[in-house]
């Protein structure tokens, strides 16, 4: 999709359409009555009247222009609700809204007019504009038979309104940073059978190509060589080989700390020995969603240009049963050199994290942030609409929640209080890799934080939210992309 920054006399352009947004009151804006062609006004104040549009957030007007008549052939207005609880997020689905009704018309370009938000500059508000109309327009056809007729994409969104200069700076960060998270989509939405841990390593390959980026990557024999036994260990029932894949992007001065991105890369996840239910297991493609957030935020790094170091870090593995697999009981060595019992096999992305979370220590970056989609128990705990946040940093975690309410992508603390340690005693090493059913989500994290030394870390478990029903207008079901614009949104915050 192309985005138009600035688009000049909308209302008198020869559009297919032109979107107008209203909040909820009992009359019309009147501001929005005399920018509309006469031809319109009376039928806007007669639905108002009526009861039939009053601005609410599931309501749409769409009126059509008579043959003959300046401007756009239809204008759409889209209820905003309230306008006291208004947001940025309210313009991101506003935007996408539109862009899918566009899609339903067949219509190839629509202009948006932006919303007046007290508390939001013109930039902030073409940012997320235009984040909802990229994520709104994608969709994964790769796999399928093309279809006839083809969808008609939509080719072109106009922003309407605002500072020149604002709007283009927010519209060009929101298309980068959408842009980023549909690359997530795309690879969250692969089936295993071509997302392998190979294929992850050849797509970091390309994205650090177009981005000038540094790209390592380690396989089987380089695994062994760094004593990897956990990322071994999770990959040995299956034929296709890890990799840890590491990208780095130099923005900032020679020498200065990176901050790093890990993401776990399970590229399917059967729950090995200690196998899942087969109903519902197809998803379990979708266990890579950290690594494929970690590999989209690099890509989104590097067009940004964001003037700091940044390590990208994603372990990948396939997690199977065979002759071969890791079995309850096995004990493992992880490359810090801590030993490891294996209570259940299906806890297994902690595994091939902290192998990870080892190696990226090395580097001694300012901060580590990772996200995986790691515990049932987040689901429980916090459903659908937020991701944990556990860390050991408070200026850290209070930074990503902050990060997360201005993306639409956000994020709730849980404690990492020292008596939850206790669940991973094993009387046999030094912890096992599950501490029971009660806090399964701090305890998995508390399992992390045994790999990150003293370094400022967090951990976003996104289990819930990384994947699901497209409930939100941007959204389709199967692949998100979060947190894709949690990730770069925090990033920016610390060049600003």
């Amino acid at each position: 999709m192309r985005i138009e920054p600035v688009l000049q006399d909308a209302e008198r352009r020869e559009l297919p359409l032109l979107a107008h947004s209203a909040f909820q009151g009992d009359a019309p804006p009147e501001e929005l009555v005399a920018g509309l062609p006469s031809v319109h006004q009376g039928t806007v104040r007669r639905a108002w009247t009526s009861g039939e549009f009053r601005g609410r957030e599931d309501q749409s007007l769409l009126l059509h222009t008579p043959e003959g008549e300046e401007g756009p052939e239809r204008f759409l207005i889209l209820g905003a609700g309230e306008e006291d609880k208004a947001s940025a997020e309210t313009v991101r689905r506003l935007a996408a809204r539109a862009v899918r009704r566009t899609q339903e018309l067949s219509l190839p370009f629509l202009g948006f007019r932006l919303p007046k938000l007290s508390g939001l500059s013109d930039e902030e508000q073409a940012q997320a504009a235009s984040e909802g109309a990229v994520l709104a327009e994608w969709r994964f056809l790769e796999l399928q038979t093309p279809k006839e007729p083809a969808p008609t994409p939509v080719e072109s969104f106009g922003l309407v309104g605002g500072g020149e200069e604002e709007v283009r700076r927010g519209a060009e960060v929101g298309r980068i940073v959408a842009d980023a998270e549909n690359f997530a989509r795309t690879l969250q939405n692969r089936p295993g059978n071509v997302a392998t841990p190979a294929h992850l390593a050849e797509i970091a390959q390309e994205v650090g190509a177009q981005g000038a980026m540094e790209v390592t990557i380690l396989g089987p024999k380089e695994l062994e060589e760094e004593g990897m036994g956990a990322l071994l260990a999770v990959s040995q029932g299956s034929t296709q080989e890890p990799r840890l894949i590491v990208l780095e992007h130099r923005g900032g001065d020679q020498g200065e700390a990176p901050v790093a991105l890990v993401g776990k890369g399970l590229t399917f996840d059967s729950g090995g020995i200690s196998i899942k239910p087969s109903s519902g297991m197809e998803d379990m493609k979708y266990d890579m969603s950290g690594g494929a957030a970690v590999l989209a935020a690099m890509k989104g790094v590097a067009e940004l240009g964001l003037p700091m170091n940044v390590l990208g870090v994603v372990p990948s593995a396939e997690n199977l049963p065979s002759g071969t697999a890791v079995k309850p009981g096995d004990v493992i060595r992880t490359r810090s050199g801590k030993a490891v019992e294996v209570i259940n096999t299906d806890a297994e992305g902690r595994l091939i994290l902290a192998d990870a979370l080892s190696y990226i220590g090395d580097r001694e970056p300012a901060a580590i942030v990772d996200c995986a989609t790691l515990t049932g128990a987040c689901v429980v705990a916090l459903g659908h609409h937020a991701a944990a946040v556990l860390g050991t940093d408070e200026d850290l975690i209070s930074a990503l929640r902050e990060a997360g309410d201005r993306s639409g992508e956000r994020c709730w603390p849980l404690p990492l209080w020292p008596e939850y340690r206790t669940q991973l005693d094993s009387k046999v090493a030094d912890l096992k890799n599950v501490g029971g059913r009660p806090a399964g989500t701090i305890t998995a994290a508390h399992f992390l934080r045994e790999f990150v030394g003293e370094i400022p870390w967090a951990h976003l478990d996104v289990a819930g939210t990384a994947y699901g029903e497209g409930k939100l207008p941007y959204r389709r079901d199967g692949g998100f992309g979060f947190p894709t614009r949690l990730l770069l949104e925090w990033l920016r915050s610390r060049t600003r």
